[in-house]
């Protein structure tokens, strides 16, 4: 994997495609009206002492992990302020959650220069073991977190357990998902982008009302707006339980920088009146190697590969800092150009090497955008259509809808992957996806046009849904599975590679990896405005080992 900047501590014995203020179809009597503020019930207040935004962890390797806390040492030490001295913050790490064992312990400085974020990467530590660990300054202890090593490479490994995660935005609900995956025993949390939204109170919300309005109180676009809104969303306890009981394995989509993000620009950025495009990509960027548990640093590289002994091994892609800007409808063919990439020449490369090395059965791929084709059924509605446009951010070319923010919009690049799964024989390779607000399970077709004849597969793809973001019931303003169930139904019998489709819910997903095949299970929330909300599963779905397939499945692997 590529390494982080930052070097090791040795363990010690002791929008969617425009903003949007209001719904289509259903909801077209708001449109122009100003988005409400709710008036249901506001987050808790913000915690003091010098801790208040939690702790967490991330990247787990089998002899060590990454800490991740930020520090508020005087009150004047704001997030984004630039103020405040610079401290010596203490951390500890044990075999158990009293602190009896504890098995390694340093200190680390930090400052305004880093927002007085924390990270610690700390070696030596047992593989395939519970750990807990904890920081302190200035006589405060922190929260306790519970993070976990991977397992050696080349153990043996009977089952893994992932949470994965994407698309929650503060405005437009609570993050009830977080606090039902904390409850989950999980090895880790896969979180595939859109961490946080960039939008300012009223561009993007839930429906017609802003459940909870994002600080600061417009778009960001400077290193301090971004600093702010990274600070914002770990206030939310759901998020900061969640962190403490698993690490997280991250990567961005776009919204972590602007909507539609690629190599020099972004469709939700005006160059001039909002700066300028690298300058504030590199805020983005710099913003976020301070604010999460990741092993990247400004400058180095976010995609990266993880092991979990024999079992299985997780590359994480960047589909966003290397792609071509994303196809016109003025320019008929730019989706099927050979010279158009969404993964950059470097990435795909190390992606095509990963996918055939020899070593852990499961090739899993966190892969922020879908790659399986989708084509759009021409028996839809004006209105459905326009959802769907809305939610997928569609473009029109020569009169066919292609999605191509996705990997539809990079045909090249996508024939590249499955010639090369097809081609050396590669199984058990399973994408796993976020950022389209949607739950599929599908096939990856060797070829789209003979699968309905042969079903030849090469790989499948499993999406999660959005935590809060806004799914299509949401922009036909209609209740949850009524006016959807049919732009499904037509959806899965114009693809039918697509086993299972979810236009509605929020909520997560959890998965299990067992050397038998892999399942997703897909939990809804049953009201994301409500910071109490339940939660119940709606289905599962299993790739068997050796069978490149998805299907239905109720029973445990």
């Amino acid at each position: 994997m590529h390494a982080s900047q930052i070097p090791p501590v040795t363990a010690q014995p002791t929008r969617r495609a425009v903003v949007r203020t209001g719904a289509l179809a259903g909801a077209a009597a708001l449109a122009g009206a100003a988005p409400l503020i709710s008036p249901g019930p506001r987050p808790a207040a913000a915690a003091t002492g010098p801790f208040r935004h939690g702790v967490a962890s991330g990247d787990p390797l089998p002899d060590g992990i990454l800490l991740w806390t930020r520090v508020t040492p005087t009150e004047d030490a704001a997030p984004g302020s630039g103020l405040g001295a610079d401290v010596t913050v203490s951390w500890t790490v044990a075999l158990d959650p009293g602190f009896t064992r504890v098995v390694a312990r340093g200190t680390v400085r930090t400052g305004a220069d880093r927002d007085h974020t924390v990270k610690v990467p700390v070696a030596g530590l047992a593989p395939a073991t519970d750990h807990w660990f904890r920081f302190g300054l200035q006589g405060a202890v922190s929260p306790a977190g519970r993070t976990r090593t991977a397992p050696a490479a080349g153990a043996a490994v009977e089952h893994l357990r992932f949470g994965v995660v994407s698309c929650a935005n503060w405005q437009a609900g609570h993050f009830s998902a977080y606090r039902h995956l904390s409850r989950e025993r999980l090895d880790a949390v896969l979180h595939l982008g859109d961490y946080l939204y960039e939008y300012g109170p009223g561009e993007y919300q839930a429906r017609d009302v802003v459940v909870r309005p994002h600080e600061p109180a417009r778009e960001m676009t400077t290193l301090a707006d971004y600093r702010v809104r990274h600070a914002q969303y770990k206030t939310d306890p759901d998020l900061q339980a969640l962190h403490a009981a698993a690490p997280f394995i991250v990567t961005w989509d776009d919204h972590e920088s602007a909507n539609d993000a690629y190599d020099d620009g972004a469709e939700n950025h005006t160059e001039g009146t909002e700066g300028s495009w690298p300058q504030r990509r590199a805020w983005a960027q710099r913003a976020y190697a301070e604010w999460m548990p990741v092993r990247y640093e400004p400058g180095g590289e976010l995609y990266r590969r993880l092991g979990f002994g024999t079992l299985a091994s997780l590359s994480m892609l960047d589909l966003r800092t290397y792609r071509d800007r994303q196809a016109s409808s003025q320019l008929a063919g730019e989706v099927d150009d050979p010279d158009r990439s969404i993964t950059g020449a470097a990435q795909m490369d190390w992606l095509l090497a990963g996918l055939t090395e020899q070593g852990p059965q499961w090739k899993l791929v966190g892969n922020p955008v879908m790659i399986a084709p989708v084509r759009f059924p021409s028996t839809l509605s004006t209105a459905e259509l326009a959802g769907m446009h809305e939610l997928l951010g569609t473009t029109t070319i020569d009169g066919v809808p292609y999605n191509v923010d996705q990997w539809d919009g990079y045909v090249a690049d996508r024939t590249t992957v499955v010639r090369h799964l097809r081609d050396h024989a590669v199984k058990d390779t399973v994408f796993l996806t976020g950022d389209i607000h949607s739950a599929w399970a599908c096939d990856l077709p060797a070829d789209p046009l003979t699968y309905p004849v042969t079903g030849d597969s090469v790989a499948t793809e499993l999406v999660c849904t959005s935590v809060t973001s806004d799914n299509l019931d949401d922009i036909l303003g209609v209740p949850p599975r009524t006016g959807s169930l049919a732009v499904e139904a037509a959806m899965k019998a114009a693809n039918p590679h697509v086993r299972y489709l979810d236009f509605d819910s929020h909520g997560y997903s959890v998965l299990d990896v067992t050397p038998s095949g892999v399942r997703m299970d897909f939990h809804r929330l049953a009201e994301r405005t409500s910071p109490g909300s339940g939660a119940s599963r709606t289905a599962s779905y299993t790739v068997a080992a050796g069978t490149q397939r998805v299907r239905s499945t109720g029973g445990v692997l």
